[in-house]
C-alpha cells in the first residue's frame, strides 16, 4: 500500500490493518482471518475444520467469530477434490410449511453454515417412496451426510435403506428407536406432562387428538397419556383418543369427533400446537367457553400461541436446539466418529386456555 493509499484509509477512519481486511474481502481466506487474529494460517484451518463445537480456548472462538464476521465461506470445489467431501448436508423434510419444521430446519441452516457446511433441502410429500427419491437426489450432489426430520415408525424396509447408504444418516425430530441415531425431544415425558398437568386440575374426561398414526412423536405422546392416567388410577377410555393430522383441520375434525360424544371430554390434548388452535376454532363453533368449559392442551410451543386470543397452556420443545445438535452429531460421523443419539428435555408452559372443570 502506498502513502496516499494509507492517508486515504486514514482519512476514511480505517488503520491500515483494517484496509488489508477490506482488500481481501472479496476472497477472504485463511490467511486473511490469521492476519485478523494474530495466528498462523494453520491454527484457523485447523480451528475452521474442527467446527464450533470443538472451539473451547480462546484462540479457537476468536477464530470462529472473525471468520463469521468477516463472511469467510470455504471454497468447496478445491476441498472436495482434495478430500472427496462437498462440504454438504442434506435434509428431507416434508411439511416445511409447518412453523414447527420450519423452526427445525433453519436452526440445521443456520448451524450448517457456521459449521462451513452447506444445507440441500428437499421438501418431497410425506411418503416413504417419495422421501427416498429424495434421498437419492441428495445422494447424487454427493452430500456428506443426511438428516431427515419425518421418518415413519412403520417403514422398516425404508429405515434399512438408509442404513445401508455410504454416508452417515441421522433422524431429527422423529425417531426408529435404535435402529438410526436421532436428536428428539422427550415426547414421553412431554405427554406426561400435559395430562398430569390437567389431572391435578381435576380433569378425569381427557381427550387427546394423537396426530398421524405412523409418527413416532405423536406415538410417544400418547404413551405419556395413558402413562399419566395410569398413574393416577383413572381408567383410559380409548373412544377419547383420535388420530388426525398435525394440522388446524385436523384439530377441528378431532375436536368434533370427541366434543360429539355422549360423555365428551372436559378438556384435550391435542399433541401439536397447529392442532390444538384447530381445537380452539371448533370450541368456539359449538359455542363452548375456554377454558371455563373445555381446556385445551397443546405441543411444541411455537411462536405464535403465546399471542393467540386465549394464549395456549403447551409442552415447550426446545426445536431450535434440537437443529443444532442433529448437525453436531451429523458432522461428527461424517468425521468418522461413532453417531449416537440424544433426548432433549421439555417442560410445560401454563398459559390462560386451561382451568380447573366446572
Amino acid at each position: 500500500m502506498n502513502k496516499s493509499e494509507q492517508l486515504s484509509d486514514q482519512h476514511a477512519g480505517r488503520s491500515p490493518h483494517e484496509n488489508v481486511v477490506k482488500a481481501e474481502s472479496d476472497g477472504i481466506n485463511l490467511r486473511t482471518i490469521a492476519k485478523t487474529v494474530g495466528v498462523h494460517v494453520s491454527t484457523v484451518s485447523r480451528v475452521l475444520r474442527a467446527g464450533p463445537e470443538s472451539a473451547q480456548s480462546e484462540t479457537a472462538v476468536r477464530v470462529l467469530e472473525v471468520a463469521d464476521r468477516l463472511g469467510y465461506r470455504p471454497n468447496r470445489v478445491a476441498a472436495g477434490l482434495r478430500t472427496s467431501s462437498t462440504q454438504s448436508i442434506g435434509v428431507v423434510s416434508p411439511r416445511l410449511h409447518d412453523v414447527m419444521v420450519s423452526i427445525l430446519c433453519h436452526s440445521i441452516e443456520a448451524t450448517s453454515r457456521y459449521s462451513g457446511y452447506q444445507m440441500l433441502l428437499s421438501t418431497p410429500p410425506d411418503d416413504m417412496g417419495e422421501q427416498f427419491r429424495s434421498v437419492e437426489f441428495l445422494l447424487s450432489h454427493r452430500v456428506d451426510g443426511l438428516i431427515l426430520t419425518s421418518l415413519h415408525r412403520d417403514e422398516s424396509v425404508f429405515v434399512d435403506r438408509l442404513r445401508e447408504l455410504p454416508i452417515p444418516v441421522l433422524a431429527a425430530n422423529r425417531h426408529q428407536g435404535d435402529l438410526l441415531p436421532s436428536v428428539i425431544c422427550d415426547d414421553r415425558e412431554g405427554g406426561r406432562l400435559a395430562t398430569e398437568y390437567l389431572i391435578n386440575l381435576g380433569h378425569t374426561r381427557i381427550g387427546i387428538i394423537a396426530g398421524s398414526r405412523h409418527a413416532s412423536t405423536g406415538f410417544d405422546r400418547l404413551l405419556g397419556y395413558r402413562d399419566a392416567l395410569n398413574a393416577a388410577g383413572i381408567e383410559i377410555d380409548e373412544a377419547l383418543i383420535t388420530h388426525t393430522d398435525f394440522e388446524a383441520e385436523g384439530g377441528v375434525i378431532g375436536a368434533h369427533s370427541l366434543l360429539s360424544l355422549a360423555q365428551p371430554p372436559t378438556a384435550i390434548f391435542a399433541v401439536n400446537d397447529m392442532a390444538a388452535i384447530g381445537v380452539l376454532g371448533a370450541a368456539q363453533q359449538r359455542g363452548l367457553r375456554v377454558p371455563d368449559e373445555l381446556s385445551v392442551i397443546g405441543y411444541n410451543d411455537i411462536p405464535v400461541v403465546a399471542h393467540l386470543p386465549i394464549p395456549l397452556t403447551t409442552v415447550h420443545s426446545p426445536l431450535s436446539q434440537m437443529g443444532e445438535h442433529a448437525v453436531i452429531h451429523l458432522l461428527k460421523a461424517i468425521r468418522g466418529e461413532r453417531p449416537i443419539s440424544e433426548v432433549l428435555p421439555v417442560s410445560l408452559v401454563v398459559r390462560a386456555s386451561t382451568a380447573p372443570p366446572k
